[in-house]
């Protein structure tokens, strides 16, 4: 939830005219119910919970996805590196990954 603040936080004068005009009629309208109903004043904390429940799953983060591979990592690599071989000059160096082999069948 919000807090009550924010509501109010708005850029234009109409935008704040509209988020104060719109409840009133929706108060009356509920005001006038109940009068017809009074019995259903005990739907409103049903109603309520109701609300938050499904306003609490479709607004919660969703569960984080596993790690991408890196792009230079191919099937059967685990990512980590076996050995490192450096060029006589020192300017380049190869890694090699440590692959994992898995049998075929029928081979």
């Amino acid at each position: 939830m919000e807090l009550p603040s924010r509501w109010f936080d708005v850029h234009t004068t109409g935008a704040l005219l509209v988020r104060l005009a719109v409840p009133v009629p929706v108060l009356a309208f509920a005001g006038k119910v109940l009068e017809r109903g009074p019995h259903l004043i005990y739907a409103v904390p049903v109603v309520w919970c109701l609300a938050a429940w499904q306003l609490s799953d479709s607004s919660a983060t969703p569960p984080q996805e596993a790690a991408a591979p890196l792009g230079d990592e191919f099937a059967g690599e685990t990512g980590e590196i076996a050995r490192v071989v450096r060029s006589p000059e020192g300017v380049m160096c190869t890694y090699h990954p440590v692959r994992t082999e898995e049998s075929q069948p029928g081979a």
